[in-house]
């Protein structure tokens, strides 16, 4: 039997003005709904701390060994559920909870600008959108320049892009916290079918390697 795929979706804690922080909310929900017999879900709740995020990550990846890592965080702008197609290294000027913000305003000393998640955005978008889930899911380029985005790059350059960003809205503008499990499970339902694909795709080629080989 395959072996179960394992997953770590996280939200956020409160910060600023989100008193209840929806993308935790959400990842509650899809925490009651699962995604499926074959997916081992593990979820977690992020501090809103530059530090607390730098020292968690890796621990987040080495213990579970997932296939993917799903973050998900609240914007103040977002009407949709926006899909982040990129994590970005440098202009980290706005302090945490903890009132602090990193000297060097980066992610990863020296590391490239902007990574890009292996996964197909925009491909995964148009999925969900015409699946007619009564919610609407849009992509970006821009996670925010606060950790959300220093979230997201770190954990692109600590599973070598094998992570991904959902930006929510807040709650009842427009959709409850209902409303967003059910897009969470959507969107990474997809995700996982893409991944899929590319190791089916991996695998062809790895067999016609080895029949040129008898």
């Amino acid at each position: 039997m395959a072996s179960k795929k394992k997953i770590v979706v996280t939200g956020f804690e409160p910060f600023a003005e989100h008193t209840v922080n929806s993308s935790w909310v959400a990842v509650q929900e899809l925490e009651q709904l699962g995604l499926g017999e074959a997916v081992d879900l593990y979820v977690c709740e992020m501090p809103v701390e530059y530090q607390a995020v730098k020292r968690l990550l890796p621990s987040l990846w080495k213990e579970n060994q997932p296939q993917l890592v799903v973050h998900v965080g609240v914007s103040g702008l977002a009407t949709t559920v926006t899909l982040e197609r990129c994590g970005h290294n440098k202009g980290y000027t706005r302090p945490d909870n903890c009132s602090f913000c990193p000297a060097s305003q980066c992610c990863v000393e020296n590391g490239p600008d902007c990574i890009k998640s292996i996964l197909d955005m925009d491909t995964i978008c148009k999925r969900v959108n015409d699946a007619g889930i009564g919610i609407t899911v849009s992509t970006s380029e821009d996670a925010g320049r606060y950790l959300c985005d220093y979230t997201y790059y770190t954990s692109l350059h600590l599973g070598k892009g094998r992570a991904a960003f959902v930006h929510v809205p807040p709650l009842a503008k427009p959709y409850s916290g209902k409303d967003l499990g059910r897009a969470l499970q959507a969107v990474i339902q997809e995700m996982l079918k893409l991944l899929e694909g590319s190791h089916s795709e991996e695998a062809q080629k790895g067999t016609k390697h080895s029949s040129d080989n008898p």
